[in-house]
């Protein structure tokens, strides 16, 4: 049986260590690098199915290779989840913005770092289940292609922005509460605050562009998609 590969960017031993041991456990290949201009090569050279990526890191920054990846149309649909020692909203959003699918802030439990790599997995894989087009506007949404275009042109989105925004269209109409939404991302996860929900949405609202406003936000509840178009 072929293991999912991950690889881990990050200069602390022991918590390198950890991750390696759990990941093991898990049934997952753990590759690991400790600085940024070795790590974005070893990502070109095995093409991991998922990219665990410390912000602060010797020779480029975290944020740097992750610009770097997602600037690459071979390397730019690897799933990235960030790990941050900083409590500053500002680099979790920049991460986000970038490109990265989530984040985890130091210190954590390598626990829940694996489901929240689970999610991230299951939600690329989910994409390609169920319905596999449907259309809101000038939008079309392919499932099956984990794809979003405005007209002919495509969107480039995360797997979280693609999974939220898939589960409301096809909920149009209904609230969905934030916890729903993080279950969505995060099944396994009790950590996990809102306010993940919220920039991923800011962030989803800012690539549909300044037109679209078929997010609403319902005060003290979520989130509800609204739209007179028919799928």
């Amino acid at each position: 049986m072929v293991k999912t590969k991950v690889v881990l960017i990050e200069d602390e031993e022991d918590i390198v260590d950890l991750i390696t041991l759990q990941g093991e456990i898990e049934g997952y290949k753990v590759l690991n690098e400790k600085d940024g201009i070795n790590g974005l090569r070893l990502i070109e050279k095995e093409r991991p199915d998922l990219i665990i990526l410390d912000l602060m890191l010797p020779g480029m920054s975290g944020i740097d290779v992750c610009r770097k990846l997602k600037e690459n149309p071979d390397l730019k649909d690897i799933p990235v989840i960030m790990v941050t020692a900083k409590s500053e909203e500002v680099d979790v959003v920049v991460g986000l913005e970038l490109g990265a699918d989530d984040y985890v802030t130091k210190p954590f439990s390598p626990k829940i770092l694996f489901s929240r790599v689970k999610a991230v997995m299951r939600r690329g894989k989910e994409a390609e289940k169920g319905v596999k087009l449907i259309r809101f506007g000038e939008f079309t949404l392919e499932s099956d292609k984990f794809l979003v275009k405005k007209g002919a042109k495509a969107i480039a989105l995360t797997l979280s922005e693609f999974g939220i925004l898939q589960r409301l269209v096809t909920n149009r109409g209904k609230v969905l509460t934030r916890n729903q939404l993080l279950d969505e991302m995060h099944s396994d996860d009790t950590f996990v605050l809102d306010r993940n929900i919220d920039v991923h949405v800011a962030s989803l609202r800012k690539k549909l562009g300044p037109d679209f406003n078929s997010i609403q936000t319902v005060r003290g509840l979520g989130y509800r998609f609204v739209s007179d178009e028919e799928d």
